[in-house]
């Protein structure tokens, strides 16, 4: 029990006037638990006193204690306070999972501010659009990043901008390696650049700096802002309390009843992702476990980590195993370390879970992959497979305190079990806002006849009778690359404004890794013919304007682009014409290079 004041949340009150079935596969899960009433920073302050001794995180061969981890969280907090951040205000971080980003996500907690969390390989263009969206007064980031900051600057006001570099928390050793190979490979930051402030001279300033910097939060306070497309399609800032994250902590632990203080959890997914930052780092960090930061991802050094490393958890994406499947890295590997393996941000199909299952028991794995399901309007995961029972093709059974049910698209009225509808969801993780989108809000946020506001997911599902949730497909169109949410219309958008263009459609291909990828087909403006020389001008254009996760692979040109009766786009006979043409080739192309397959800036 938690040091300081806990209660029940309302979603409490819902007994009895919403359907449980699922609490007969509950087991020994408690459905009903308490939270805290104060910070997430209150949360990780509780877990260093019981556990000061214990690994908060390894990071490149330097380990943390949580008695240091919490020392520099203050420490961080001086040095936000000192570059004059104060309670409310919003400082976007713009990092991989390093200890800064890690270390700095909870010092703005103690100040009371709002971590922006924004993904580093966002384009110059939606890097503005966060900075400005969330008013932000300050921004972290990696000076292997810093040029686009830079160019920013060229076309408006920046905030206060702190430059780190991985060297800075490098071990000695490490250290000097890293300047005389990777480092100099990095952008050079100007010393005396307008605004722009280096890590050290941050930390100094901090270490210098005597004033208040300690500021009391509630659980229903603000803390965290994170992006998505929301429920229909444009990219919306989603503003998340303590509660949030708090309770997400409490939920996933008291569903794995496998965990212990101490356990180790390879941290891949990113932080700037509900899924890495909720359950790789808050979950694990407020808990007494061991977090193991990767900031760079591919196949072979993750395989290489988890025999080196031989973690207790994993959590990724689909293509992740994927991946891990196709390594030969992991010829031999001895898995028996492992208490759980965590699937989430998209749909994991029944085959590979199978594969996945079967690779894990020949390498002396005891469990199976629990696949789960969320939405970042609930930080990331509500619903999760039982620890001891399953049913092929389900995404398991609510969290404690969260309610599910399927209701008829459009409307308020619930389905009967087996009958498919609209997921909607409540609980004590479910978000605050969509940051300056009321109109939004009331859309996805509504209240029932049973008096609760309720999350309308966009997304269409089943419920069994027993209580199991049964994922289907998107409402709306949505692409789903190695668990990022990409939305046609965007990057329509962004490609239609090209000069040489006319229209647009981009859709979503089967991909082996990333389970999709972006394929745009283009129809020039009269005048224009199809060429190399205009299609290698799109793709540059393309990647001066879009996040690189989202890039189309490939443009095809067309005289015309289909048409619906009623004159839209008809992206359908797109996606059956482009699978009829790769069905009918005799030849499978070479697969891409992939660095990344988590959304992970390579460093």
């Amino acid at each position: 029990m938690s040091n300081f004041q806990c209660h029940y949340v309302y979603a409490a009150n819902l007994d009895g006037k919403v359907k449980t079935p699922w609490l007969a596969s509950y087991g020994d899960v408690p459905f009903h638990i308490q939270y805290p009433d104060g910070s997430m920073v209150d949360m990780l302050r509780e877990a260093a006193e019981k556990y000061p001794d214990y690994i908060a995180y390894d990071f490149m061969g330097r380990s943390v204690s949580y008695r240091r981890f919490i020392e520099d969280v203050d420490r961080l907090a001086r040095a936000y306070a000192a570059l004059g951040v104060k309670e409310n205000d919003r400082v976007t971080i713009c990092m991989p999972n390093t200890p800064q980003g890690v270390t700095s996500f909870y010092a703005l907690n103690r100040l009371g501010a709002i971590a922006n969390m924004i993904h580093p390989l966002s384009s110059e263009g939606e890097i503005l659009f966060y900075l400005q969206d969330s008013q932000s007064v300050a921004v972290l980031t990696l000076d292997q990043f810093y040029p686009k900051f830079a160019a920013i600057a060229k076309k408006a006001p920046l905030p206060k901008l702190v430059v780190a570099s991985v060297g800075d928390v490098l071990p000695p050793l490490k250290k000097v390696g890293y300047k005389l190979t990777l480092g100099r490979k990095m952008p050079t930051v100007p010393q005396n650049a307008e605004g722009v402030m280096l890590w050290r001279d941050f930390l100094a300033a901090g270490d210098a700096y005597t004033g208040p910097y300690r500021v009391q939060r509630k659980a229903d306070d603000p803390a965290v802002i994170l992006y998505s497309g929301g429920t229909s399609g444009a990219t919306k800032g989603i503003l998340l309390t303590n509660m949030n994250f708090n309770a997400l902590s409490r939920q996933t632990v008291v569903m794995d009843t496998h965990f212990r203080p101490g356990d180790k959890i390879l941290s891949v997914m990113p932080i700037f992702h509900g899924f890495g930052l909720g359950i790789s780092i808050h979950t694990f960090l407020t808990n007494g476990g061991r977090c193991i930061l990767v900031p760079r991802f591919n196949a072979q050094t993750y395989a290489g980590m988890i025999k080196k490393q031989r973690p207790n958890y994993i959590a990724g994406v689909p293509t992740l195993y994927e991946a891990l499947l196709r390594s030969e890295e992991m010829n031999g590997a001895d898995l028996s370390c492992l208490k759980g393996v965590f699937s989430g941000g998209d749909s994991l199909s029944i085959e590979l879970k199978k594969k996945f299952d079967a690779f894990l028991a020949s390498h002396n794995a005891s469990v199976q992959v629990r696949e789960g399901y969320g939405t970042t309007e609930c930080v990331t995961a509500s619903c999760l497979t039982p620890y001891h029972t399953a049913r092929e093709g389900s995404i398991g059974v609510p969290y404690p305190d969260t309610y599910y049910k399927i209701v008829k698209p459009g409307s308020t009225e619930e389905v009967p079990y087996g009958e498919e509808g609209e997921i909607c969801l409540t609980g004590p993780s479910l978000m605050r806002e969509y940051v300056n989108q009321p109109q939004e809000t009331a859309d996805t946020l509504k209240k029932h006849a049973d008096g609760a506001i309720w999350l309308h997911t966009g997304d269409l599902g089943v419920m069994d009778a027993e209580g199991f949730i049964y994922f289907r497909q998107r409402i709306k169109r949505m692409i789903v690359s190695s668990g990022y949410s990409i939305y046609p219309s965007h990057l329509e958008n962004i490609i239609d404004a090209h000069p040489k263009v006319q229209m647009s459609c981009v859709i979503g291909v089967p991909d082996p890794l990333k389970m999709q990828k972006v394929k745009a087909f283009v129809m020039l403006k009269p005048g224009f013919d199809p060429s190399p020389e205009i299609k290698a001008e799109l793709m540059d254009y393309c990647r001066g304007n879009i996040a690189k996760y989202s890039l189309p692979y490939d443009i095809e040109f067309r005289e015309e682009l289909p048409k619906t009766l009623v004159g839209k786009v008809a992206y359908r006979i797109l996606e059956e014409e482009d699978a009829a043409k790769r069905a009918a080739q005799s030849a499978v192309p070479p697969e891409e290079t992939r660095e990344d397959l988590v959304g992970q800036p390579a460093i």
